[in-house]
């Protein structure tokens, strides 16, 4: 799921072809993203627009040759002037009249090409690793080849080579990405870009490689950069392997601009490094609005909280754990970034949202858009949510530079807690990261690239915190010692016990109630409508919208369990994203939407059904309720760290997917509704010691 969708998307036609454009956002100036090369289209810019569009009109184009643009068949057709002469044109139809235009390697080439040709419509440039093919000699390894010929080898920089690309153009792909994000850890996007290229085929590329230039002598490039009057800034990474540094500092020279060197980095900082480029874009737009600046002696104690809104269970507790906080900061503010569902209980709760908190794109969203029937890979829809978490770190970095806080909480705040450590100068308070799980596993069938790929996680994660280990200044593990999963974090790696015990302190699990508020159950149920000879049973499904296909089985197995369990009622309560249409009516059976105190149904049933979130699972071991749950498939967390806990606890029975069919599930309910449990107890004090961790950095 994207970032962010265009608000404007269509076509230019020019000459008989048709080129796709996006536009995003309202702002009064505009950002144009002219066409980067035919091997990828524009979502390369995937990192940057949900960020520029909060300031600019942002406009992306499709290259002739990939994206939703025609493959024309001459090589005329791939000229530089006929690309720049399509965002010309795609600008007229947005209505825009000069824009500050970013570039890619050609397209760095094709804004600082347009600045010249064309300065009215062009207010300033960025270029990154432009490529000036006839400014500098290429890179040594790249001219041993000969671009036309058939060659005896296809080693290394051999593959750029028209007859190789006929052969086998996805060999040519991956090698050529794998030189480009050479960086460690550069999967995603190394598969992000080989997927874009195989998008299209390797004629429009061979047509694109031919084509003449504006140019064609390093004179003639240097006459045309003499005549760039905007400003211009230059981006390169030392250690690029497609283009030359000397060119981007030679552009710089001759249009008079400035350039800033990324050191370590290769030729794709848009994706590897999508934050210090982001700034960088930013810093040629407009100045931004006066700000107030308060000396910190004069202010009160301010405290930012994001809570992670893949499922509630977070919410509950770091309410909880905020109130505790406020016992012992008295006079502290909290502040708490974050969105739909969890919005939903702060409200109640008379938490207050910033108002920033409109610009998160939405990560539930995107995770029901990745579930299937009771299924969700959850390592894999992490993964492919990296645009959400680039633009969702945007957010709080710009909160964090206008607005003063002393705290920083993340509770499994992945945007904040792997972008501060790729960016820790961006640190100015004290960052505190609580989570209830360490250490991404592959589950089920995944072996082989799953597996070396939850194992890359792990790494990154371990060589962060290794390299910056006073970034987080305080870690808490919501839980015990035990409820770590006893499991190497990957080849080569250390147990996650091992390393947890060296990096985190423990807070136990915070359930976000006090379970003797619901010890008197006669006066609970009286409370909630049931009666003192009912046999209920309550299924939830947590605060996504993945629980959908849970109480349709659930609803299936209702008659055959009322059958057994007879005068059983069943409660189910689809959560706040969740249509509760979605549940076919039958008798005894009734239907809940949003309940914001789920716990008190909880500790009041006789049985409940539950995927196997954490949350709601320790709340029913906390209310020593009996309980079936369902754990998704595939969903790693769910399948080995929630159950590994649940087991310590001696809580709860397992049930597959696949053994809730209408009898099976309706004899479960039989044998579980009611019964006696033995669980291990869950700490009634863990927010306190929570917040008492945190209390020591304010």
């Amino acid at each position: 799921m994207r970032a962010m969708q265009p608000d404007v998307e269509g076509y230019v036609e020019r000459d008989g072809v048709k080129v796709g454009y996006e536009v995003f956002g309202s702002g009064p100036v505009a950002v144009v993203f002219p066409p980067v090369d035919p091997i990828v289209h524009s979502r390369v810019w995937k990192a940057q627009v949900p960020y520029l569009a909060r300031y600019a009109r942002v406009v992306t184009v499709d290259p002739r040759g990939n994206g939703r643009s025609d493959r024309p068949s001459t090589v005329d057709a791939y000229r530089d002037v006929e690309m720049v002469a399509d965002t010309l044109a795609v600008m007229d139809e947005a209505g825009i009249g000069s824009a500050v235009w970013v570039g890619l390697c050609f397209s760095g080439w094709l804004s600082l090409l347009a600045a010249a040709r064309h300065p009215e419509r062009v207010d300033a440039v960025v270029a990154i690793a432009p490529q000036m093919l006839s400014l500098t000699p290429p890179l040594p390894a790249r001219a041993r080849y000969d671009w036309a010929a058939p060659l005896d080898t296809d080693e290394g920089w051999a593959k750029v080579n028209q007859h190789y690309w006929r052969r086998d153009y996805r060999g040519f792909a991956e090698f050529f990405f794998d030189q480009l994000l050479f960086e460690p850890h550069s999967t995603k996007q190394f598969e992000d870009a080989v997927g874009w290229a195989l998008e299209t085929s390797p004629e429009p590329l061979i047509l694109h490689h031919d084509a003449p230039r504006a140019t064609s002598t390093a004179a003639e490039t240097a006459a045309l950069l003499a005549e760039v009057r905007c400003p211009v800034l230059t981006i390169h990474g030392d250690q690029d392997r497609c283009q030359p540094i000397e060119r981007s500092a030679l552009v710089a020279e001759l249009t008079g601009g400035r350039m800033v060197t990324l050191a370590g980095v290769g030729h794709l900082p848009v994706a590897r490094e999508p934050v210090v480029v982001n700034h960088l874009i930013r810093s040629m737009l407009p100045a931004a609005p006066a700000r107030t600046w308060t000396r910190r002696l004069n202010r009160p104690k301010r405290a930012l909280f994001l809570s992670s809104p893949i499922g509630l269970g977070h919410t509950a507790r770091d309410v909880a754990i905020a109130r505790e906080l406020r016992q012992a900061r008295p006079g502290l503010e909290i502040d708490w970034l974050a969105q739909h569902p969890v919005t939903e209980v702060l409200h109640r709760a008379g938490e207050r949202v910033h108002p920033a908190s409109a610009w998160l794109a939405s990560e539930s969203a995107h995770v029901e858009s990745e579930a299937g029937e009771h299924d969700l890979h959850a390592f894999g829809a992490i993964r492919r949510m990296d645009e959400i978490l680039v633009a969702n770190f945007m957010v709080f970095a710009d909160l964090a530079e206008s607005e003063p806080y002393d705290l920083w909480i993340g509770d499994e705040a992945w945007d904040l807690d792997y972008f501060l450590h790729e960016n820790p100068e961006l640190k100015t308070a004290a960052y505190a990261w609580l989570t209830d799980f360490v250490g991404w596993l592959p589950v089920g069938g995944d072996t082989g690239r799953t597996a070396d790929l939850t194992a890359d996680y792990n790494a990154e994660m371990v060589e962060q915190v290794a390299r910056f280990p006073r970034l987080r200044d305080r870690s808490v593990f919501v839980g015990d010692p035990g409820d770590l999963v006893p499991l190497p974090l990957g080849p080569g790696l250390p147990s996650i016990p091992d390393w947890t015990r060296s990096h985190f302190d423990f807070s136990g699990y915070v359930t976000g109630f006090d379970p003797a508020a619901v010890a008197d159950r006669d006066a609970l149920r009286a409370s909630l409508g049931y009666g003192p000879d009912e046999q209920v049973c309550v299924v939830a499904v947590g605060g996504s919208g993945v629980g959908t296909a849970l109480l349709r089985r659930v609803a299936a197995a209702h008659p055959v369990a009322q059958r057994l369990v007879p005068g059983l009622r069943t409660v189910l309560v689809t959560g706040p994203r969740i249509d509760p249409s979605v549940v076919p009516a039958a008798p005894g059976l009734e239907v809940l939407h949003y309940v914001p105190d789920l716990y008190r149904h909880l500790a009041a049933s006789d049985l409940a059904i539950v995927q196997g979130g954490l949350s709601t699972t320790m709340e029913l071991t906390a209310c020593r309720r009996p309980f079936l749950y369902v754990p998704l498939r595939n969903h790693f967390e769910q399948t080995v760290h929630v159950r590994h806990r649940l087991d310590r606890h001696r809580a709860g029975r397992r049930l597959d997917w696949e053994e809730t069919t209408p009898d099976a599930l309706a004899a479960a309910i039989a044998a579980e509704i009611g019964r006696e449990v033995d669980y291990v107890p869950v700490d009634p004090a863990a927010a306190t010691r929570a917040a008492t961790l945190l209390a020591d950095l304010i």
